[in-house]
């Protein structure tokens, strides 16, 4: 329990994370104070995005399409792993 309520309390402590992003609703560059920069691209029901941070070196990118209720997405993480996910009405697996 006190592991519990130390991290909590250094959580609630760190800064908070912003971003700050320029362009339009179509497309959008974006970075952040933890050294994040990416693009936003949306085309109808597509959002792609691609991102590296110069502080690691890491590249990752994500793209997200919906139909009705439903959002695929996919993308590779950090470390040139490729992952997916399906969402239905919020619920995601």
């Amino acid at each position: 329990m006190k592991i519990a309520v130390v991290t909590l309390t250094l959580s609630l402590i760190t800064a908070p994370a912003y971003a700050m992003c320029v362009g339009t609703n179509t497309f959008q560059s974006c970075t952040d104070n933890s050294g994040n920069n990416y693009t936003i691209n949306r085309m109808g029901n597509t959002t792609m995005m691609q991102g590296n941070n110069y502080r690691t070196g890491s590249n990752w990118n994500q793209t997200s399409t919906t139909f009705g209720n439903t959002t695929f997405h996919n993308g590779v993480d950090k470390d040139g792993d490729s992952w997916s996910s399906t969402c239905v009405n919020g619920f995601c697996n």
